[in-house]
This record gives C-alpha cells, structure tokens and sequence, in this order.
C-alpha cells in the first residue's frame, strides 16, 4: 500500500473516529457553532511551553507532551474541517496532500506560529503546518493515527465513565489516565482491526473500581 493509499484509509477511520466523539458529546455538535478554531491556538500557546521559547532560561523539550499536544490538535482541526460540510471522501483527499506535504521549515516555533496564525487569523485548520510540527518532533503519519486513535478511545471511555457528570476518577493508582493510556497503547498492535475495541478493554481491566 502507499504512502497516500496508507493515508487516505487512516484520515477516513480518524475523521469518522472524530464525528462519533463529537456526536457523543451532543448530538447536535454541527449546528452548537463550537470554537473550535479557538481550541486550536489556546492548544499551541499551551504547546510552546511544552516545547521552551524563553531564551534567558535552559528549556528541555518535553517531546511526548508536545505529540500529545499535536493530536489534540488535529481533533480540532478534524471537526472544524467536518463543519464545512465537505464529504469525509473530499475532506480525506485534501487531509492526505496536505499532510504528507514537505516544507523547507526547520524551526518548530515557526511552525506552530503559522498553525496558530490560521486559526486566530482566518479560524481554520492549517493541516500543513500540524505536519510541519509533526516532522519536527519526529512525528508520522502512522504514530499520529496510533495517539489519535488511543486519545480518542480515552474520550470514549471518560463519557463512559461519568466525565461529563463530574464523577470520572482521573488518578488510577497514582498515575493520570493519560499517562496509563501511554503505557497501555505500546503494548497493542495499532494494525489490529480491533485496536480500538482492544485498547478499550484495556483501560476497563485498569480504572479504579
């Protein structure tokens, strides 16, 4: 298979992994006028820190966090390419280009600052400047779709669990449930046709009774 073909099949399960979450959440999501274009540079601002941009200090780069940080990201930029009401097929093409386009860009910061430049400016998803970032944290295509995938089923699994309600327990045994889906995910096949069902009963077997 492609690069692109790998793509496309990945892009269509993710964009239809994203309107199901939404719909969870409210049924009525598509017509709620969501900021999500706002979700969008409130997430890289957040981001930069992960990464460090104060010059008068030392600054580790925390590469995990600012991965996660990109998913996050593409969710929104997921659901503000769905409220176009473009068809998941167009959406997938112009996805699949665009985020397997390479640029010349070598600084980070700059790449986050154009992702965030569209959203702020223009309120849209600049899908080439998530690649850039991605390229930059030596980020794939493949290990996008395996966190996205792992993000969006703790989603599932929080409104599952009464995360809406207040009653969702975050700490599970000392650790937050992000970082328990981190350990859980490495130990499954993303290849799998029912990863994310997998994934699933994992954290079921793991959260506090």
């Amino acid at each position: 298979m492609s690069n692109l073909s790998t793509a496309t099949t990945q892009i269509t399960q993710m964009l239809t992994m994203q309107d199901a979450m939404n719909s969870r959440v409210s049924e009525t999501w598509r017509d709620n006028n969501y900021e999500w274009y706002r979700a969008i540079w409130v997430e890289c601002a957040e981001m930069l820190d992960h990464h460090g941009w104060k010059w008068w200090k030392h600054q580790e780069i925390d590469v995990p966090q600012v991965q996660l940080e990109l998913v996050d990201i593409f969710h929104f930029g997921l659901s503000l390419r769905l409220m176009t009401g473009a068809s998941v097929e167009s959406i997938t093409a112009e996805l699949a280009q665009e985020l397997t386009k390479k640029t010349s860009e070598t600084d980070f910061k700059i790449a986050l600052e154009n992702l965030a430049s569209a959203a702020v400016s223009n309120k849209a998803f600049d899908a080439v400047a998530l690649a850039d970032c991605m390229r930059l944290m030596n980020m794939d295509l493949n290990e996008l779709f395996r966190q996205y995938v792992g993000k969006n089923t703790l989603n599932f699994f929080r409104q599952d669990h009464g995360y809406k309600e207040g009653t969702y327990i975050k700490i599970w045994n000392g650790e937050e449930d992000n970082e328990v889906l981190a350990n859980v995910v490495t130990t499954l096949d993303p290849s799998a046709a029912d990863f994310q069902q997998q994934l699933y009963a994992a954290l079921e077997a793991k959260y506090p009774k």
